[in-house]
């Protein structure tokens, strides 16, 4: 039988600043990628994303990016492997705390923005981020883009990986994404959820400028920010289900 895992981005907002529809995605997940206070989130927002989680059963993943509020973390920063190793050690160490409060554990890691980019196509970035990780929970999953840095070295030193592939973004040919969407808006909920089937089915996406490629994936993210994501969330849960794709944590597949 067909299984994947349904992740999303939460625990964005912070201060006066709401972002995303957390409580209304949690629904429709089964991982949340939590914002660790460099990118986005706040400790009241990380721990009440936490309080969430928990209450609907979803696994918790630390969301680490670099230390970029203004830009969301989405613009590219030229740090250390050692900085990197610094920054993602300081992110899932305050996140991992408001889980031991609440008695839950961190399953995952998912790279936030531009260093989830950047470390896709840097091997010394991406070992950083890995050893990191290893260090902190050696059973810690990683996400990771088919065919990037992070896959191949967290392969070569045995660390959990989840290959990743995402509903609301388009891929490129080599199974990356673009960072930003392209194209038109999101109209047709129906013809994405398929979209999401057939990558989980057939193991192939129609990239943005479309090509039909090969992809795998393990765990699916849908972004909470992007417009009407909820609806867009219930129509790919109700498709994989009636495709016979059985939802599931990520920590019960790897």
């Amino acid at each position: 039988m067909f299984k994947v895992d349904l992740n999303c981005d939460m625990g964005e907002s912070f201060g006066l600043y709401e972002l995303g529809n957390d409580e209304e995605m949690m629904k429709y997940i089964t991982s949340a990628n939590i914002a660790c206070g460099f990118h986005a989130g706040d400790p009241h927002v990380m721990r009440k994303t936490v309080e969430l989680a928990k209450k609907y059963d979803v696994g918790i993943g630390a969301h680490p990016g670099f230390p970029d509020l203004l830009g969301f973390g989405r613009r590219y920063m030229t740090c250390t492997p050692s900085e990197i190793k610094d920054y993602v050690m300081y992110q899932v160490g305050a996140l991992r705390e408001f889980c031991s409060a609440e008695n839950v554990r961190i399953q995952h890691c998912k790279p936030h923005g531009a260093l989830f980019m950047k470390a896709a196509e840097d091997k010394a970035l991406a070992r950083a981020i890995l050893e990191t990780i290893h260090a902190i929970d050696p059973k810690m999953i990683i996400f990771a883009l088919n065919q990037s840095e992070v896959m191949e070295e967290a392969i070569k030193m045995g660390v959990p990986v989840a290959k990743e592939a995402y509903a609301d973004r388009e891929h490129t040919e080599n199974g990356s994404i673009v960072l930003t969407r392209k194209g038109t808006q999101i109209t047709d909920y129906e013809a994405m959820a398929q979209r999401v089937v057939r990558m989980v089915k057939e193991e192939r996406v129609i990239t943005y400028d479309g090509k039909d490629v090969s992809i795998k994936a393990e765990t699916i993210c849908i972004h909470g920010d992007t417009p009407g994501a909820p609806i867009l969330a219930k129509k790919i849960v109700e498709a994989l289900k009636e495709g016979g794709v059985e939802i599931v944590s990520i920590k019960s597949m790897i």
